[in-house]
């Protein structure tokens, strides 16, 4: 799965709209397929549609989901095992259930069967118990705003050749229904930084200043994360 791919963050979004009661788990898993096709979460004893694997985790007390979205040397949203880690960092997502005693992280990769076949399998694995570190909404909101002008001013005083401008996609900011308005907010500003991220150029650039634009960026980058994951956290916040 690419780490671009919003499959993660989409799931956890309007599944938690559903265990908030804005929605039907119907809706839910619509929302997720209509995305990235058919969705089966593997089990001990094969694999299960998504609709029925939810339901089932509802039964047992599904708390909420929580959404990961780490880098090497930064495991943004994770609390281990090693083996969750390992799995979530290659994939460069993932999605973490919550229920009463423990955690189930999910992991999403292709699926594809065939020439007509194409959708996503959840890997399904045990995941710590314990809180990640994730900032709260208004500190991922001050430190996006604040790398977004840092990165500005870096990136103002590289001057290299002109260059073609390249189309960039503005992604909508991806939340379900009943997150509040500042999570919507910083979700947004997050997708649009994400989108300019995903064309930055080094072409005719100096050494130099391929190094001063990409310690820039890759501050940016780690605020861009941190805003995603802190606003599609932001609902379970008003439970």
């Amino acid at each position: 799965m690419h780490p671009d791919s919003p499959i993660s963050a989409t799931l956890v979004c309007w599944s938690n709209a559903w265990l908030t009661g804005q929605i039907g788990l119907d809706e839910a898993v619509d929302r997720v397929e209509r995305l990235a096709g058919p969705q089966l979460v593997a089990g001990e004893t094969g694999d299960l549609p998504l609709r029925a694997f939810l339901a089932g985790l509802r039964i047992e007390g599904l708390r909420f989901l929580r959404l990961a979205l780490p880098v090497p040397g930064d495991p943004l949203g994770l609390t281990g095992p090693p083996s969750f880690n390992s799995a979530a960092i290659e994939a460069g997502q993932a999605a973490t259930a919550v229920l009463p005693s423990r955690c189930l992280g999910l992991v999403p990769v292709r699926d594809r069967r065939g020439s007509s076949y194409a959708g996503v399998r959840w890997s399904a694995l045990e995941a710590g118990i314990s809180a990640p570190d994730i900032p709260s909404l208004a500190e991922a909101e001050h430190a996006l705003t604040l790398a977004m002008r840092t990165a500005t001013d870096a990136l103002l005083g590289v001057e290299g050749p002109a260059q073609g401008h390249r189309r960039v996609r503005i992604a909508d900011d991806g939340l379900a229904p009943g997150y509040p308005a500042r999570a919507h907010r910083v979700a947004a500003l997050a997708a649009r930084l994400a989108s300019v991220l995903q064309v930055a150029d080094d072409r005719g650039l100096t050494s130099g200043q391929i190094a001063t634009r990409s310690d820039a960026l890759r501050d940016l980058d780690r605020a861009v994360r941190r805003a995603r994951v802190a606003a599609h956290h932001a609902i379970t916040e008003l439970v």
